[in-house]
């Protein structure tokens, strides 16, 4: 009888840079980025998919890293909170985050910054959310096109929890970023 293999040699593309990894089956994207990239800035809250600490960008679009597998990931491009700034410019949803004080104790702040980046772009793409008119896509009720608002930000980015209430600031911080081309 042969024993399957428990571990492979991986390739992941984090923020623009190759690199080769034998990990377990079982290592999470987010394991392999803490513990073998040293890329800390995706934190581990719940480890089940339920705060959003962990969220990174996989191919643009935001992803739960504690819930997805390395070895699945393959080539595609992952991009973590220390791959969005260009240099020494910050990406406007970092720069709208410190304007704005929207982190208290900084846990979530990662992830809250990732998610509202992948969350910008899906509202680019006009990708509908549960507060969308489904009849004119609007995201009110009234029908009319006003735009991102405060109510279409907190529904959006419900995957993502602030033990510290940071709210009030983050809301208004995705919506200025929003109006500084945020989802780049």
């Amino acid at each position: 009888m042969v024993t399957p293999a428990t571990s492979s040699t991986i390739s992941l593309s984090v923020n623009g840079a190759s690199y080769r990894l034998d990990l377990d089956h079982r290592t999470s994207l987010l394991d392999a980025l803490r513990e073998h990239l040293a890329m800390t800035g995706s934190k581990k809250g719940c480890d089940h998919g339920q705060c959003g600490a962990c969220t990174v960008l996989l191919d643009g679009r935001r992803v739960n890293s504690c819930l997805v597998l390395a070895v699945t990931v393959g080539e595609r491009e992952v991009v973590t909170v220390e791959g969005l700034a260009e240099g020494d410019e910050l990406h406007p949803v970092q720069q709208a985050f410190l304007e704005r004080d929207a982190f208290q104790c900084g846990y979530c702040t990662p992830g809250q910054v990732c998610s509202a980046v992948g969350m910008l772009r899906e509202v680019e793409a006009g990708w509908p959310s549960a507060v969308t008119s489904p009849v004119t896509g609007a995201v009110h009720g009234d029908g009319s096109d006003r735009g991102l608002d405060a109510a279409e930000v907190r529904e959006r980015m419900a995957g993502n929890l602030c033990r510290c209430g940071a709210y009030a600031n983050i809301v208004p911080a995705i919506l200025d970023a929003a109006q500084d081309g945020g989802a780049r």
